[in-house]
């Protein structure tokens, strides 16, 4: 299943898309695309439902995060090993982990307002893993049982923010619109193998990054494993499983984002997202 949520900002309805890529509504069935529906035997429900059946949404429409009371929203850094390089960091020798503000969380196509007088603004397509069930302690081996689905993400960081202003990375990760989630859930039951699956990010129409999830230093497995020994996982809760080469940091000079600039980012199997900057006005 693809579960999106729809609807203007605050009013989402819970929807997913057909297999002929039109919006059905799931309100009739369930109240929000959040952590109750996310669970194992909810999802199996769900999915015995005959399509047809739900109400078809006409015309275009907004669509919002995929999911909905998000406890926590984590990131993984440094995860493929180029990007580490130009980065200029070395490769930690677990998974390092840092956090995004939830209110961050968007629409896969809402605009982004970009933080006041930022010159540094830098974008990051990344393979989220959602959660499906409480994970405390879990093996590699058992480590997918607990995951409801992925979906895209675009990371995205004020780099003064994050390396200038002291403290945690969390500083130039968590302005408003730097988590734009979706355009869907993919449940996992429709994604074989995560760790093969084609990702790439578009400045302009020109492709700045490229890259396949195999390249991941530390496999989804080992990432929902390791965390699980630091914290509870649970249902709702978001892990961005980190950026390949081509962030806009990497570049000589850096080829940061600007107002007007068109971003798009995608995977393979699980959609797209387009996002236009505009500036911040009072």
């Amino acid at each position: 299943m693809k579960l999106l949520r729809f609807g203007p900002i605050g009013c989402e309805k819970p929807g997913l898309m057909d297999d002929n890529g039109h919006i059905r509504d799931l309100s009739d069935l369930v109240q929000d695309i959040g952590p109750d529906t996310l669970a194992p035997l909810r999802l199996e429900q769900l999915a015995k439902y005959n399509l047809n059946d739900l109400p078809l949404i006409e015309g275009p429409t907004r669509l919002g995060p995929c999911v909905s009371g998000v406890g926590k929203l984590l990131g993984i850094g440094l995860n493929y090993a180029d990007h580490a390089a130009e980065s200029k960091l070395e490769l930690p020798p677990e998974p390092l982990v840092f956090s995004k503000a939830v209110s961050c969380l968007a629409g896969p196509n809402d605009k982004l307002v970009m933080p006041k007088a930022s010159k540094s603004t830098d974008y990051e397509v990344e393979m989220a893993v959602i959660i499906g069930s409480k994970a405390k302690y879990v093996s590699e081996a058992n480590a997918l049982f607990h995951v409801a689905g992925y979906a895209v993400m675009n990371d995205y960081s004020e780099r003064k923010f994050q390396f200038e202003h002291g403290g945690q990375w969390v500083k130039g990760k968590s302005f408003d619109g730097f988590g734009p989630l979706g355009p869907w859930l993919v449940t996992k039951d429709e994604v074989s193998n995560p760790q093969n699956l084609n990702l790439w990010c578009d400045v302009n129409g020109d492709r700045r990054q490229s890259s396949n999830t195999k390249d991941m230093v530390f496999g989804v497995t080992e990432i929902i494993s390791n965390l699980s020994n630091y914290m509870t996982l649970m249902p709702g809760d978001v892990i961005a499983t980190g950026t390949p080469p081509g962030v806009g940091l990497g570049y000589k000079p850096p080829l940061y984002l600007k107002a007007g600039d068109i971003v798009e980012v995608g995977i393979e199997g699980l959609g797209q997202q387009r996002q236009e900057l505009i500036n911040f006005k009072k």
